[in-house]
């Protein structure tokens, strides 16, 4: 138990020790454990030897004791049956001599007993002191064997082709350690991953020595069986040569964090599949199928690299990656979403410069993604309407009069875009009606814009984005509105209702004083018209929501004044000398209009239709 103990702490310290100066150090403990166990075991065996000798003393003692008590049982019993024997016999004394005779026997067959039991103890005590003495040359021969750490390599063994024989665990490191620092420059780590090449040089690590564990490993080859198996170890070292093979990776620092750096680059997180929103494409979105997850099975690349450095300096590996697949379904995520809309009017009689703006216009929308809860201004969209944004001269209205201004026709379209909104039934925050309806659509459905005072403002309230996809040719605008489906069998459609006419009062015949209109009109009496007298409307616009072609809904969303405009003459202000005359002027003054149910019936009959021409200022 205490050479156990013993032997157990020495080896803790020799596992323990680092470096040569560590190992002379945890030798001299060695050696001191040793003598010691020595010295207690001396101490110990003489105990054990004092134990025996009392022991057998004492097993001497009862042994002699119980054979006088038997011998002097037996020489009574027999002497009392001698003398009774004697008393009625005639042959007393030739009993007397036999009894004699008898206790002579018994005395002559104690001594070989005691010389067995001698003899016994003698050899019993011999065979301990020989296996004490064995004990003690068995543990010389492993402490110093395999404890004394001055193991040397065997004759013939190699690492990394260099000759270690005979060296110890410090000598072998210091050779081999030398050799692959003065090699470093010269190793080449290439590692590729589909079409990315990534190249380490030797250069680019510090230097490290991780060798000393490999090498220690190493040593024990021979050394861990019992005494015939290490002889024959030994032997066969020596005839045949091993050679054992060490990475250059042992002489790299942070080796792992550089390829942890690469790794990082090749791995890449699933991305799903979507669509992909193609404004200007033949369609409006196609299937993209996402990215799959890519990982790098670090352990395997590492030892790879680690292998392949053993016998060379210049290596290639690809990178192992593990690459986890997407299950999609391209039809589903296809029908997720749908066209919600699509609104058009047309400009096919408006002048270049007024095509121009409209197209502009409706052309800063398209593509646009409005998510859930965004909200969109159509001023702030498309941007000051200036000739430095590419914006020209053409109609604009003011106060009811057709005047000439820059960005005219940019109201046709945001109320293209207006009506694409309200069939796919997106809120509308804000929304302004012109002072004269306009022709390309029903009443109460148009939405005027002005930098300065109005806009078309609209909300996404649904759970998804919406998408908006805009086209202009040379004779009509198209808004289509993308997003999540209806429910099945859902329709929306827009109704125009008449409320009643405004009445116009007529023509209003005024002086041309500033003389605006000279070139026209100079005498009283002279009439040039500037405008005409317009009837207004008060009108209502509603949605109604059908569900499998019945209408299940219908709810009011606007209610409009559209007020009454009064004619304009322009007369001449000069007085006609005398005897001159003044032709007939072909301006016919128009009267207060009068408004009866047949001229409202026929009102009515044009909102039936989608774009009433007839309302075209």
């Amino acid at each position: 138990m205490i050479f156990a103990d013993m032997l157990l702490q020495i080896l803790a310290e020799q596992k323990n020790s680092q470096n040569l100066t560590e190992q002379k150090t945890w030798q001299n403990f060695a050696k001191q454990k040793f003598m010691l166990w020595l010295e207690k075991s001396e101490k110990v065996s003489f105990h054990i030897f004092l134990f025996w000798l009392h022991n057998k003393n004492m097993k001497k003692e009862k042994t002699q004791k119980k054979i006088k008590n038997t011998k002097e049982s037996a020489q009574t019993d027999k002497v009392e049956k001698t003398e009774e024997i004697a008393k009625n016999s005639k042959n007393a004394k030739k009993i007397e001599k036999n009894a004699k005779k008898t206790q002579k026997k018994c005395d002559f067959s104690e001594k070989p007993e005691k010389k067995e039991k001698k003899k016994s103890g003698f050899l019993w005590f011999l065979g301990v002191a020989g296996l004490s003495v064995a004990l003690l040359v068995v543990c010389q021969f492993f402490l110093e064997s395999y404890v004394s750490g001055n193991q040397r390599f065997y004759e013939n063994t190699k690492i990394n082709g260099i000759d270690v024989g005979g060296m110890s665990v410090a000598e072998a490191e210091n050779v081999v350690l030398t050799d692959m620092l003065e090699s470093r420059k010269d190793i080449e780590i290439q590692l590729t991953a589909k079409d990315k090449t990534w190249t380490l040089s030797g250069s680019d690590f510090e230097v490290a020595n991780k060798l000393r564990p490999q090498i220690r490993e190493i040593s024990k080859i021979g050394h861990k069986g019992n005494f015939f198996q290490n002889l024959f170890e030994e032997k066969k070292v020596k005839q045949e040569g091993k050679n054992f093979e060490l990475s250059y990776t042992n002489v790299l620092a942070d080796f792992g964090e550089k390829v942890e750096e690469i790794a990082m680059q090749v791995e890449q997180e699933s991305r799903p599949a979507s669509l992909v929103f193609q404004p200007t494409g033949e369609e409006a979105f196609v299937v993209d199928k996402g990215q799959n997850t890519i990982l790098v099975n670090r352990d395997l690349l590492l030892s790879e690299i680690d292998n392949a450095l053993k016998t060379s300096k210049k290596v290639k590996i690809e990178i192992p990656i593990i690459e986890i697949e997407q299950q999609i379904d391209v039809e589903d995520l296809k029908n997720s979403i749908v066209k919600r809309s699509e609104f058009s009017t047309s400009y096919a009689t408006s002048s270049a410069a007024r095509k121009n703006n409209v197209r502009k216009a409706i052309e800063s929308f398209n593509g646009l993604v409005v998510e859930p809860g965004q909200t969109i201004s159509f001023n702030e969209t498309t941007g000051a309407r200036t000739e430095e944004n590419g914006y020209k001269n053409a109609h604009i209205i003011v106060g009811g009069v057709y005047v000439d201004g820059v960005g005219g026709g940019v109201c046709q379209a945001s109320t293209t875009l207006y009506n694409a909104l309200l069939l796919a039934d997106v809120e509308i925050l804000s929304v302004n009606h012109h002072s004269l309806p306009a022709s390309y659509v029903p009443l109460s459905f148009d939405a005027m814009v002005s930098g300065s005072y109005s806009d078309l403002v609209f909300k996404n309230t649904l759970e998804n984005p919406i998408f908006i996809r805009t086209y202009a040719n040379d004779s009509e605008i198209r808004v289509e509105i993308y997003g999540e489906r209806f429910e099945d069998g859902v329709e929306i459609k827009r109704r125009a209702e008449l409320v009643k006419i405004l009445p116009h009062n007529g023509d209003k015949i005024l002086g041309d004083f500033k003389g605006e209109f000279s070139n026209k009109i100079l005498y009283k009496g002279e009439y040039y018209r500037v405008k005409y007298p317009r009837e207004g409307y008060e009108s209502k616009g509603f949605l109604q929501y059908y569900k499998n072609g019945k209408l299940v809904e219908e709810k009011e969303i606007r209610h409009d004044f559209y007020q009454p405009q009064d004619g304009i003459v322009m007369e001449g202000v000069e007085v006609a000398a005398e005897g001159m005359t003044i032709p007939p002027s072909d301006v016919t003054i128009i009267k207060p209009q009068k408004v009866t149910k047949s001229s409202e019936e026929n009102v009515r009959k044009k909102l039936e239709k989608t774009s009433p021409s007839e309302f075209n200022p």
